[in-house]
């Protein structure tokens, strides 16, 4: 994990000397590295979200010309959450192995391929197989966060995770916009419906594949350099960092969490437009606006989430971070389980903006903690996390979502209650040197400097 030496240091932005990670986050700043890396990184995964969320917006196109049914359907949605599970996982320990920047590019410019495949399918089964193989993308955003917690000190690092994460998600609201308006284009120039929907697909893969070669061309790994490849992490100490993350139960809490914070947004991404598509009778292009508005308030929401996390623990250390990221959920949950019982179109669309805005600052405020778990694994911990979120919306879309046992507005309701019920383990981290939500910290002359590294 050591990275190319580099001769007399300078950077735009202040840095902690002892690591060169910047200590000021400037969003609208392009200065290399630490910026460059950040836009690179959410643009990137920005448009991992656009490949992978750009196929329900015209479920409802695709299902007529397929003969797809509503077992169908959610099989496919089950699908492409599952590709991301174990790529989310492997994705952390391979950031640690040859870095951010390669790992990233390389996940996005195999998956391309899947979303070119959309334009040959003809069966229910082909369908179901390529959003499964597309879903894969999204473990790009564990090498997003990855490349944030290597790049921003721990004052700022809450703020960058959000803020690259967050703008990268609005990708799934984008989508949900503009992939109805290129298949209307299209439509417009007489071709029929069948070629139509098909040949929308070629401009998320061309998107993705665009962004996956500029990461390669203008990225940097760390502050210092690129990760060499010939000095890779021997095998001995790979495993002893695998298994120092998998032992740590803070990591498994912060994936349940995660599971029904981020989890819930990637369920909510798959139905929300035909939700309000089939129970409030808006057409395809409305329908689509309404789902969009969900997805697109990652804008600011998960980098509020963010800065809460990182005003938090100025104020109150991990303590604060912990008792924000615990409200900020539950008040997601219960906004959730009433976005299922209001029974307006305008009522509904308050509630799912208000459901929106909190969920996500959520997931925001989930991963101002991750960082701090453990300095050593943080590929590790990073890639539990956010399989755990794709987990989340695995089991959610299973349970609630497929068949016909409950409706869909029941479903959400449920849905609600599963956070609130999820969210509850965070009252159990504690970490001995910074404390926890009920307990204040018990420095143990025992505990090794892996469980002390700086908050700050």
């Amino acid at each position: 994990m050591e990275a190319q030496p580099t001769k007399a240091l300078s950077f735009s932005l202040p840095v902690d000397p002892a690591d060169q990670k910047a200590t000021e986050f400037r969003p609208f700043s392009i200065a290399p590295p630490h910026m460059r890396a950040f836009h690179l990184a959410w643009l990137s995964l920005f448009s991992c979200f656009f490949s992978t969320f750009s196929i329900p917006p015209l479920v409802a196109i695709i299902r007529e010309d397929l003969n797809l049914t509503d077992t169908d359907i959610s099989y496919a949605g089950i699908a492409s959450f599952a590709g991301s599970i174990f790529s989310r996982l492997a994705m952390g320990p391979v950031c640690d192995l040859v870095g951010p920047r390669v790992a990233s590019a390389t996940l996005s410019l195999l998956t391309t391929p899947a979303i070119l495949s959309m334009c040959l399918i003809s069966s229910p089964n082909s369908f179901i197989l390529v959003r499964f193989l597309i879903g894969f993308s999204l473990a790009n955003f564990v090498a997003n966060q990855f490349w944030m917690s290597s790049m921003f000190s721990g004052c700022v690092v809450g703020l960058a995770n959000g803020v690259a994460a967050g703008w990268a998600n609005t990708g799934s609201g984008v989508t949900q916009l503009v992939m109805p308006l290129i298949y209307s284009l299209i439509m417009s120039f007489n071709v029929s419906s069948f070629t139509a929907w098909r040949a929308a697909f070629v401009v998320p893969a061309i998107f993705q594949a665009v962004t996956a070669i500029m990461v390669l061309a203008y990225g940097q790994d760390l502050p210092s350099g690129n990760y060499k490849r010939s000095r890779a992490i021997p095998k001995e100490n790979f495993f002893k960092i695998l298994f120092n993350g998998l032992k740590n139960y803070r990591a498994w809490i912060l994936a349940l969490a995660y599971g029904y914070s981020f989890g819930v947004e990637l369920t909510t991404d798959n139905v929300i437009a035909q939700y309000f598509y089939e129970r409030f009778d808006l057409n395809l292009e409305l329908a689509g606006t309404v789902a969009a508005s969900f997805g697109m308030a990652n804008f600011f929401s998960r980098p509020t989430g963010g800065l809460v996390s990182d005003e938090m623990a100025k104020r109150f250390g991990m303590r604060g971070r912990l008792w924000a990221l615990w409200v900020v959920q539950t008040v997601a949950g219960l906004l959730c389980v009433l976005l299922g019982r209001v029974n307006s179109l305008w009522g509904s669309i308050a509630v799912m903006c208000c459901f929106s805005v909190f969920v996500q600052a959520a997931s925001g405020l989930t991963f101002g903690v991750v960082p701090f778990v453990s300095k050593r694994s943080l590929g590790v911990i990073s890639g539990m996390t956010g399989s755990g979120g794709t987990v989340g919306a695995e089991v959610t879309q299973l349970l609630l979502f497929t068949g016909s046992k409950f409706s869909t507005q029941t479903s959400i309701s449920l849905m609600g209650v599963m956070m609130l019920i999820c969210t509850l383990p965070i009252y159990l981290i504690y970490f001995p040197q910074w404390g926890g939500m009920l307990c204040g910290p018990s420095f143990d002359p025992h505990k090794t400097d892996e469980d002390y590294h700086l908050l700050h």
